[in-house]
C-alpha cells in the first residue's frame, strides 16, 4: 500500500475520482496544489516549534482551566493514550500536545466543545496570529475538500455545508520528545487509532518514529513526508456517513527505530475536522443500496466526540 498523492489544482473530474479511491482503498492521500501560502505554513510550523522549546512554566500559561473538561490548551507529555479510544489498555503516548478550540460557536450542551475562548500561552507572542491563520486556511481547506468529496458521493457540492458550519475542528501541535528513557511495553509516541471525525489534515515533520497505517494485511506501512505536502485521512464519522464506502484506517507513531534517532525531536501540526454538534450522522442515501444496506445506525456527532475524547483521556488526571 502507498500513499495516493493528489493534485488539487487538476482537472476536478480526475480530482474527483482519486480522492474517491484514495478515501474507499487506502483511507489516506497526499494532495499537492493545495493552495495554502507557504508563509502561513511555514510561520505556523516555525511558532509551534518555538512555543515547544519553552520551559515547562511557560508552556503551562496555556494548561486550560482544571475544571474545564476540554481538549484544548497545553497538554504535558503522557496525558493522552489514545489506543483507549479503541478500548485497547497501553501505557500514556510519549507525547505533549498544543490545541487550539474551534471558533466560539453557541456552546454544546456540555459547555466544553465549540463554547470555550481560546487559550493562548504568554510566549512567544506571536504564536496567536500565526496560529489563527493556519487554523483559518484549514477551515478553508477541509471545506473544499468535502466539497470533492460531496461530488465523489454524487451529491451537490454543498451538501456537507449545513452540517459544518459551526464545526468543531480543532488544531493540534505535537511535539514528540527525544525517546531517551526506558518506556513501557506497548508504550507508543501516539498509539494504534483512528481519528474520530470527517477528515483530518495533517502536516508532518521530517525523520524517524513517524507515522504509521495499517495495510489492510494487517502490517505497518510508514508514511514519509512529502515536500509541499498535507496528508489527509478520512475518519471515523465519513466512514460512518459513506456506510462504510470509505475507510477510518487505523494509524500509529512508532518510537524511532535507531539510537541515533531516539535523540531527535519530531513535530507534527493536525487540523481535525469535525461537524456541528448536533450532526446526525446516518449512511448517506447514494451510499445504501440492496445489496450494500445500511451498516451503521444514526449517532449525533458532538456526543461521539465526547466519548472518544473522555476515553483517550480516561482515568488520567488534566491538572
Amino acid at each position: 500500500m502507498s500513499i495516493p498523492v493528489v493534485d488539487l489544482s487538476g482537472p476536478r473530474d480526475a480530482v474527483v475520482r482519486q480522492i474517491d479511491d484514495a478515501a474507499a482503498n487506502v483511507g489516506f492521500f497526499a494532495i499537492v496544489g493545495h493552495g495554502v501560502d507557504s508563509h502561513t505554513i511555514d510561520t505556523a510550523w516555525n511558532e509551534i516549534v518555538a512555543f515547544f522549546g519553552q520551559s515547562h512554566d511557560v508552556k503551562m500559561t496555556a494548561h486550560h482551566p482544571t475544571d474545564l473538561n476540554h481538549p484544548y490548551g497545553y497538554h504535558p507529555p503522557q496525558q493522552e493514550t489514545l489506543a483507549a479510544s479503541l478500548g485497547q489498555a497501553t501505557p500514556p503516548d510519549l507525547k505533549e500536545t498544543f490545541n487550539v478550540a474551534p471558533p466560539k460557536h453557541h456552546p454544546d450542551p456540555t459547555g466544553a466543545f465549540g463554547g470555550n475562548d481560546r487559550l493562548w500561552p504568554s510566549y512567544p507572542t506571536t504564536l496567536r496570529p500565526a496560529w489563527e491563520a493556519y487554523y483559518d486556511a484549514m477551515e478553508n481547506l477541509a471545506g473544499r475538500i468535502l466539497q470533492l468529496m460531496a461530488e465523489a458521493l454524487h451529491l451537490p457540492t454543498a451538501h456537507f455545508e449545513p452540517s459544518i458550519d459551526q464545526h468543531l475542528a480543532a488544531l493540534r501541535g505535537i511535539h514528540y520528545p527525544p525517546v531517551t528513557q526506558p518506556v513501557e511495553e506497548g508504550q507508543l509516541r501516539a498509539g494504534v487509532h483512528t481519528d474520530y471525525g470527517t477528515l483530518t489534515i495533517l502536516l508532518p515533520g521530517e525523520g524517524t518514529g513517524g507515522l504509521e497505517v495499517e495495510h489492510v494485511e494487517g502490517h505497518w506501512v510508514p508514511v514519509e513526508p512529502i515536500d509541499g505536502c498535507f496528508v489527509i485521512n478520512t475518519g471515523d464519522l465519513l466512514a460512518q456517513w459513506t456506510n462504510g464506502r470509505w475507510r477510518s484506517t487505523r494509524h500509529r507513531v512508532a518510537l524511532p527505530a535507531t539510537e541515533r534517532a531516539r535523540h531527535e525531536h519530531r513535530y507534527a501540526i493536525a487540523f481535525f475536522h469535525l461537524p456541528n454538534w448536533h450532526t446526525e450522522v446516518t449512511p448517506i442515501e447514494t451510499c445504501v443500496s440492496a445489496t450494500n444496506p445500511a451498516r451503521y445506525g444514526t449517532v449525533e456527532a458532538g456526543p461521539w466526540l465526547q466519548a472518544k475524547f473522555d476515553s483517550a483521556y480516561g482515568g488520567v488526571s488534566l491538572a
